[in-house]
């Protein structure tokens, strides 16, 4: 008897459709934030204390993980509230003095929620090189364009003028290599966010090996690759949930 054929559905199909289990359990924006930092830190946004998240919230204020804390260290109830000037309005901890950057680019572009910045491992790499590296693989090209290099880093983005410079670069992209500094990422959700952060470290980092070996082979047309096209707008089905649960189970504190 011939067996029925079933359709496999597209990730675009699947993306509302978790199955009979939530994937991860209702999540604050705090714990959300949290998580996220947990996560990246995980993938090479590990500088030490350095880097910083804000996602904006719909009073006009934004949640953003405080500057005294390690990524893989903070809980939800160590994320702090700034407004937009960026002064601390709850928490208690410190907001690092480069949020202007942040502050910067939420002004120009309403619809982003989620603003990354961090020195991280092999975007760093990249950023000291002043070069964008190329798509080599899949994975590098679920984003589908190459990140913006700011080349006229002045030593700092704490203050206002550098600030506005970083965004005016940055103009309408979804990522940057700040010369001689590290990465930055802007997304309009966390699950967006998630991966487009960690496509650039993959992507940085895979480039880098390929070309230790010399000559590689970069994929010459990546807007073409099938996963672009279902990839980034969404956030990749079940792939931030998937390591949202792995932080949770190593750590169910991160959500406190």
């Amino acid at each position: 008897m011939e067996m029925s054929r079933r359709r496999i559905p597209t990730l675009a199909e699947l993306a509302p459709m978790p199955g009979r289990y939530p994937l991860i359990p209702d999540l604050t924006p705090r714990q959300e934030v949290a998580l996220l930092c947990r996560a990246l830190h995980r993938e090479g946004y590990d500088d030490h204390i350095a880097g910083h998240i804000t996602l904006a919230e719909p009073d006009g204020t934004f949640l953003v993980n405080p500057w005294e804390l390690a990524w893989d260290e903070l809980t939800a109830s160590d994320i702090i509230r700034v407004d937009g000037s960026g002064r601390v309005i709850e928490g208690d901890w410190n907001v690092t003095p480069a949020i202007g950057l942040h502050l910067a680019v939420h002004q120009r572009r309403h619809n982003l929620r989620v603003v990354i910045h961090n020195h991280s491992r092999w975007g760093s790499v990249w950023s000291a090189f002043g070069r964008v590296p190329p798509v080599y693989d899949q994975t590098s090209g679920q984003v589908d364009e190459d990140p913006v290099l700011y080349d006229e880093y002045a030593g700092t983005v704490d203050g206002a003028e550098e600030a506005q410079a970083a965004a005016d670069a940055l103009g309408q992209g979804k990522w940057a290599l700040l010369q001689n500094h590290g990465v930055f990422i802007v997304a309009e959700n966390i699950r967006q966010a998630h991966l487009r952060a960690i496509t650039l470290e993959h992507r940085c980092r895979l480039a880098w090996h390929v070309e230790v070996f010399g000559q590689g082979q970069p994929i010459a047309n990546p807007e073409a690759l099938r996963v672009v096209q279902m990839s980034d707008q969404m956030g990749f089905p079940f792939l931030w949930e998937a390591m949202a649960r792995r932080e949770i189970r190593l750590d169910s504190s991160v959500l406190d």
